[in-house]
């Protein structure tokens, strides 16, 4: 079996009154895992960096460009159990201003805006939910012992 990198996981927040709220995305009926909530996901192209990627596929999937973006300290597995391979998958996340407008793609129905805990039970995988903490933690509290990867959007 191989272990590959060959995925990205994006999670958008926005700041609101009373703390983050995340975006969470429906998959369509006719795509693989349908009715799943998800955050932005998406393969990284043949050359492709996985930054570039997360940014590309928040375009693509929600038409929102990040004012903020950063790399998350932590990466999420997911086996293939139709290729025989584990992916270690990327873990970014952005900050859109509340006022944001969302245009979603065909690859899914529906969306909406969560408070962390309502998006963690809507969230099928324990990575994405231990993601959320994460990202949670460091952006409401006032310490922290470690500091995320901002990256310079354009």
């Amino acid at each position: 079996m191989k272990i590959i990198s060959n995925m990205i996981e994006a999670h958008i927040f926005c700041k609101k009154k009373n703390g983050i709220e995340f975006l969470l995305l429906k998959r369509n009926e006719k795509e693989i895992y349908p009715g799943l909530w998800q955050m932005v996901t998406g393969k990284i192209r043949k050359g492709e960096k996985a930054y570039k990627t997360a940014l590309r596929e928040i375009k693509e999937e929600t038409g929102l460009k990040p004012k903020r973006f950063w790399v998350t300290p932590n990466v999420n597995p997911f086996y293939s159990h139709e290729k025989n391979y584990i992916s270690l998958i990327s873990v970014f996340v952005a900050e859109v201003a509340e006022d944001s407008k969302i245009v979603i793609c065909k690859e899914h129905s529906e969306f909406r805006w969560l408070n962390p805990g309502k998006a963690k039970e809507m969230l099928a995988w324990p990575g994405q939910r231990r993601s959320v903490d994460i990202i949670t933690q460091y952006f409401t509290k006032d310490s922290f012992f470690w500091n995320f990867v901002e990256l310079k959007v354009r």
